[in-house]
């Protein structure tokens, strides 16, 4: 049998010598034979289609324990391999968006400030309030809402078996984050930006998979929540629950509605006028089902003195235009005031679902 060298092989497969006596320390690929005396390795010519998918993968950047992973259906089952480089490559862009999101978003926050790094920075706090409620004609209340010390978060579970409890798992989960300490004003946090957050949102989703793994149902939520971190907030949402601010008489959207109809608009096929009335309006593209799958939308915006904020399920900004919703957030009313307006809005419109709404300010 015709045996290559160490060296030749190498150079055949597209590796380095150092790369595979690493590979055959950790038993990914094994020499075909070993001199007694010298040590040197050996390979058969069989062995270089596998050393060179190995060099495909290393190069790509696929970690060396998912390399082991996917060599392990070689050569047998090559279709086995394409499913899980797919998946691979599929959660790395998940994260990379992701990262790429929350690293752009803080680029033009900073970009921004006109404070100087000799400033000292001013403090910020949050007075908020919180309201959920069944509606005129639901049975039952699947969203769930938050507002704490720093965190402000809304859930909507999917009606139907487990919907609650995937939403109250989702709020639980997120809620962890405001029994730590609150960083001061200006400081740098330890983790990098969103860490805690993209922790937070991962928990939420385990949550969710054990929810489903009690009861046997399929359990559905979605998440908008924001995180004060110094003088940001970090914002993560997946689904079609919704955040908004209110800053110098303008009423702006922070999310997008990860959704059948929104995606037909973003295509240009829909006109945003008629989406509402669209009889798929609540079909989700994505949401947190427990399997891992989806992929948040992470940003972080700068804090301003006075600015509120609302966060809401689709039980209300579906019936409420964001006119009247501009000018229930303008009215000069305290957070509560103001929530229990929201409410009444929906209501004044039907509540046809369950509603559930958030609203903070930040207070120097």
């Amino acid at each position: 049998m015709r045996l290559l060298t160490i060296g030749a092989f190498a150079r055949a497969a597209g590796l380095t010598v150092k790369a595979l006596r690493i590979y055959a320390d950790t038993g990914l690929l094994r020499p075909a034979a070993v001199d007694p005396e010298s040590g040197y390795r050996y390979y058969r010519p069989e062995q270089l289609e596998l050393a060179r998918l190995v060099a495909r993968l290393r190069r790509g950047g696929m970690p060396l324990r998912r390399v082991r992973q996917v060599c392990a259906h070689w050569p047998d089952d090559p279709v086995a391999v394409a499913g899980e480089i797919a998946r691979w490559w599929s959660a790395t862009q998940a994260e990379t968006a992701a990262r790429e999101q929350l690293v752009t978003s803080l680029v033009a926050e900073l970009q921004t400030r006109r404070t100087t790094m000799t400033d000292r920075p001013a403090g910020f706090g949050l007075r908020s309030a919180v309201r959920t409620d069944i509606g005129r004609v639901r049975t039952s209340n699947e969203d769930r809402a938050y507002a704490g010390r720093r965190l402000l978060a809304v859930a909507d579970g999917a009606a139907g078996p487990g919907g609650a409890q995937a939403s109250s798992a989702v709020i639980k989960a997120l809620a962890q984050l405001d029994t730590g300490p609150s960083d001061a004003p200006g400081t740098v946090l330890a983790d990098a930006p969103g860490t805690a957050l993209a922790d937070a949102y991962r928990a939420a989703d385990d949550a969710i998979r054990q929810v489903g793994a009690g009861t046997g149902a399929s359990p559905v939520s979605t998440v908008t929540a924001l995180l004060q971190v110094g003088d940001r907030f970090e914002l993560v949402h997946v689904g079609d629950t919704r955040a908004y601010r209110w800053r110098g008489g303008e009423l702006t959207r922070l999310t997008r509605d990860d959704s059948y109809v929104q995606a037909l608009v973003d295509a240009g096929r829909l006109d945003p006028a008629l989406a509402l009335a669209h009889r798929r309006r609540a079909l989700l593209t994505q949401a947190l089902d427990g399997t891992g799958t989806a992929k948040p939308a992470y940003a972080a915006h700068r804090l301003v003195a006075y600015d509120r904020y609302l966060l809401c399920s689709d039980g209300v900004w579906a019936v409420v235009p964001d006119d009247d919703l501009a000018a229930a957030v303008a009215a000069g009313l305290d957070p509560a005031e103001t929530v229990r307006t929201v409410i009444d809005l929906a209501y004044q419109a039907g509540a046809p679902d369950n509603v559930a709404c958030v609203v903070a300010d930040v207070v120097p």
